[in-house]
């Protein structure tokens, strides 16, 4: 059968051709004689049996429309099954007829017995000149014709597209020879070859002829549940509570047989709307929504199925009640500050939702914040407004809501300047010589730092420091670096005199590297002299 599973009595007939070449390849012998005469009893034989089988399919066809009531749709169910027969009742007759026309030609039967040998069994000549032709224009090639447009009417008829029979050597996948693959369908099959093979070859072209009837007249009974439901194909399969159960709990599972046809073609709904079928079985597929959790975040959903097939001529219907369980997910944060997220500051985080395992494909979006995809599944940089009290984080998984995450939002805490001289801090309180250089540090908060190194980094970028005796500026540098050389004032300063430092100006540069003016106002530093 095109595209399904062969019947016993179509693996035979397979077989037999088998057979049949291998007896073509062997010297010729009244005992090979016999046994091609037995390989064509053989197959005539067996496309009587499948002539009557087919004859059966048509009449249960017809049976099942006029007791449906003719309805026009079955009405051209039986129209087609009776176009089929008729094509393969004219290709089969054509063929007898050529059966009969070379027994006649090569002498008839011995005894004139037609169940005996035939006369001219052993005679290749004159089949060759019948079949082939001195000029290739034997009734082989019209044989071919014939055979072909029959595969094709077929096509016309039920839509299913079949195969041609009559092959060319090059074109016949079974002929591995390459001096077979050189020759024509004719030659291959009548050229050098005994009349009792010819025969034996004109019977397999007869079997395929029936083969594809056998096909087709299955499938138009198939579209009217005119044919036999046969559960052919068998299953071993389980069904168990859960596939995933914690250690120290029972696992619990029923193993059991479970059967489909080939042949049936229903049509499968769920909740009314009718579904993609493969094969025998509906295939549901629906993205879970989220929503109607109970305290256990648990979600109990149901469907409803039907299953209708064509069952002597009437549907049938089996109705399937389905459940199934939407388990709310856990969205896992892991962050360093993962209670309060930082204004202005790229907040790292890793948002994992660990119930969607590899199916997880996520997509962020947030309120009162930017969002900023990372490289790798599930990080995300979250930079919160300057105005932002509150940011929520929603998480989505291909292109379907999981939850969202309310996070909030607090200010940068500020940092501390201190005044380095030879690497430690000046001594404001009892004073100090006179320094060489002094160095300007901010200094972040040590939590902030910890959480966000990348957005605690602060340096001072302008600054004033001035040499001052009594309440009179000696000397004064205007700074736009973090260092100043004091080598000037060293030598002009005396005991009593004191430096004094007002820091005007702050940055900040974010995880992004843009500098951010930070807000401390002034900033004075009194450093006595002694």
């Amino acid at each position: 059968m095109a595209g399904g599973k062969e019947s016993p009595r179509q693996k035979m007939i397979g077989m037999m051709y088998l057979v049949l070449t291998a007896l073509l390849a062997l010297q010729v012998s009244s005992a090979i004689m016999e046994k091609f005469k037995f390989l064509d009893d053989s197959l005539q034989f067996a496309n009587a049996n499948a002539d009557e089988s087919n004859t059966k399919i048509e009449r249960n066809i017809e049976k099942v429309v006029t007791e449906g009531g003719s309805k026009p749709k079955d009405v051209a169910v039986l129209n087609k099954a009776k176009a089929v027969r008729k094509e393969a009742e004219e290709i089969k007759k054509y063929i007898d007829d050529l059966r009969a026309k070379i027994i006649k030609e090569t002498g008839g039967y011995e005894d004139d017995n037609p169940k005996g040998m035939y006369k001219g069994a052993k005679e290749e000549t004159q089949v060759e000149v019948m079949m082939v032709g001195p000029s290739k224009n034997g009734l082989g090639y019209k044989l071919k014709e014939e055979m072909n447009k029959f595969s094709d009417d077929l096509f016309a008829v039920t839509g299913v597209k079949y195969p041609h029979i009559a092959l060319d050597a090059k074109d016949d996948s079974r002929i591995s020879s390459a001096d077979q693959k050189r020759k024509d369908f004719s030659e291959l099959n009548f050229a050098q070859t005994p009349m009792v093979a010819s025969m034996a070859v004109l019977s397999n072209m007869e079997a395929e002829v029936l083969k594809q009837e056998t096909d087709a007249l299955g499938r138009l009974a198939g579209e009217i549940g005119a044919d036999e439901i046969k559960f052919d194909n068998i299953y071993a399969m389980y069904k168990a509570d859960s596939r995933v159960v914690a250690a120290g709990t029972k696992y619990h599972a029923e193993l059991f047989l479970t059967a489909s046809s080939s042949t049936l073609k229903p049509t499968v709904k769920v909740n009314g709307s009718a579904i993609k079928v493969d094969g025998n079985a509906g295939i549901y597929e629906i993205t879970a929504s989220p929503g109607g959790y109970d305290k256990d975040g648990n979600s109990k959903r149901t469907f409803k199925g039907e299953v209708t097939i064509k069952n002597k001529g009437k549907d049938t219907t089996f109705t399937i009640n389905g459940e199934y369980v939407v388990a709310r997910p856990v969205i896992s944060v892991q962050s360093a500050s993962v209670s309060a997220l930082y204004r202005n500051c790229g907040n790292e985080l890793n948002i994992q939702v660990p119930a969607l395992g590899s199916t997880y494909n996520p997509s962020f979006s947030a309120s009162g914040a930017q969002v900023i995809t990372g490289a790798q599944k599930g990080l995300v940089t979250i930079v919160p407004a300057s105005s932002s009290q509150k940011v929520s984080i929603n998480v989505s998984s291909g292109g379907n809501a999981i939850g969202s995450q309310e996070f909030a939002v607090r200010g940068i805490p500020k940092p501390t300047v201190e005044a380095l001289a030879g690497g430690v801090p000046v001594n404001e309180k009892t004073g100090m010589a006179c320094p060489s250089s002094i160095q300007m540090k901010v200094v972040p908060d040590e939590s902030f730092k910890t959480f966000l190194p990348k957005d605690a980094r602060y340096r001072v970028t302008q600054w004033d420091c001035i040499l001052v005796r009594g309440k009179r500026p000696v000397a004064t540098k205007n700074l736009t670096s973090d260092m100043a050389n004091l080598s000037d004032f060293k030598g002009v300063a005396l005991p009593g005199d004191r430096i004094l430092i007002e820091v005007k100006k702050i940055v900040r540069k974010n995880f992004q590297n843009v500098d951010e003016e930070v807000n401390m106002g002034s900033i004075i530093k009194n450093v006595p002299l002694i």
